[in-house]
């Protein structure tokens, strides 16, 4: 009897030791953390030059260029940032976006057009 009495005191105190501090969780999705400086997010391409190297660094192969058009598999892709550090002409951004979820996994191939311009010799 004297034992309970005993865990019910300690479980009271230790309720009462946290009622008046602040909550530690967010009311998520209408308050968000602030990301750190090199939060590595969705890969976004711009001014891509097709040299491949992005492919070559991509250790999960989530890239592949076709043509004209440049694909990123969100499936596949670990947000590593290779393809960024290593593209020559940054074209590659890693993006802030982290929230990924769709009702349809195709959605998370992403398409760009790439449009390399032709060099003149002047």
């Amino acid at each position: 009897m004297l034992k309970n009495i005993l865990k019910l005191l300690i479980s009271l105190l230790n309720v009462g030791k946290h009622l008046f501090k602040r909550p530690v969780t967010l009311e998520y999705p209408e308050k968000k953390n602030s990301k750190p400086e090199n939060f590595r997010g969705v890969p976004v391409v711009n001014k891509c030059i097709k040299c491949g190297t992005c492919i070559n660094v991509c250790p999960s192969g989530a890239i592949q260029i076709e043509e004209n058009q440049f694909f990123i598999n969100l499936k596949k892709c670990i947000f590593c940032g290779n393809c960024s550090y290593y593209c020559p002409v940054k074209a590659i951004k890693m993006s802030d976006k982290y929230e990924t979820a769709v009702s349809d996994k195709n959605e998370l191939i992403l398409t760009y057009d790439i449009k390399v311009s032709e060099v003149k010799d002047v």
